[in-house]
Order: structure tokens, then sequence, then C-alpha cells
């Protein structure tokens, strides 16, 4: 998964890279909002980069509501159901350890603003891609 885009996000922004079990069950699960970011493979997927992007300005924008982490690949298809989506790039939102909503591949600026203000007001439910 190594891509200079996502490598910022742990570096320059401090997301922690999740690479194993526990340490997913322990980021989701613990109080307030989490987003995981599953990139999936940045050399297959243009989009990947795209988001890697985007997540910073969204949580900047949504004034740090939630954390965030990214997935690493040892990981990824476990994050991918336990967040019910398994489209990626996604952005996977969990309140407390229970999956809130999902949104996968990237979107218009407003698509995010209004699907997350969405996600955020809904109680825990299985996750579902838009």
């Amino acid at each position: 998964m190594t891509h200079p885009l996502i490598d910022r996000l742990t570096t320059e922004f401090g997301w922690p890279r999740l690479t194993d079990s526990e340490a997913l069950q322990a980021f989701v699960s613990a109080p307030g909002e989490h987003v995981l970011f599953v990139p999936g493979d940045p050399a297959r997927n243009l989009e990947t980069a795209d988001v890697a992007v985007i997540a910073p300005e969204l949580r900047m924008a949504f004034q740090n509501r939630f954390d965030c982490a990214v997935v690493d690949d040892d990981i990824e298809t476990e994050a991918r159901e336990l967040g019910k989506t398994y489209k990626t790039p996604s952005l996977l939102f969990f309140r407390e350890g229970q999956p809130i909503g999902a949104i996968a591949k990237v979107r218009d600026w407003s698509d995010y603003m209004d699907r997350i203000t969405r996600i955020l007001a809904a109680p825990a439910a299985p996750a579902v891609a838009e």
C-alpha cells in the first residue's frame, strides 16, 4: 500500500496505521466517532490518491469531530467486512464500535458534506456505501 499521499496521512497528520485486528477493534471501539480510510491498491485504483488528499480536508471541515486511521493491506478485508462496505477507496464511519455509514469512491465536495452530515447524525447501524 505504499503511496506518498497515503504515507502523508500517517507522517504529516499523525493518523495511526492499523496493522492488526486488535488495533482495528481498539480504534473503532474508543469513545467518539471514527473514520477508517481503506485505500485499496493505489496502483490499480487511481481514486485512492484523491481520497487520501480529500480525507484530511473533510476532517478539518467537520472541525475534527472524528478521528481517522489508515487501514493497512493486511487487515483491509476485515475492515471492509466490519464496515459492510466492499468498494475501495472507502471512508468507513464508526461510533463506539458500531458502523454508522460509509462513503466509497471519490465524490463531489458537496456530496461529501451532505453525506457526512447525515452519517454523523445517524444512530449506529450497519454501514452501507452510498
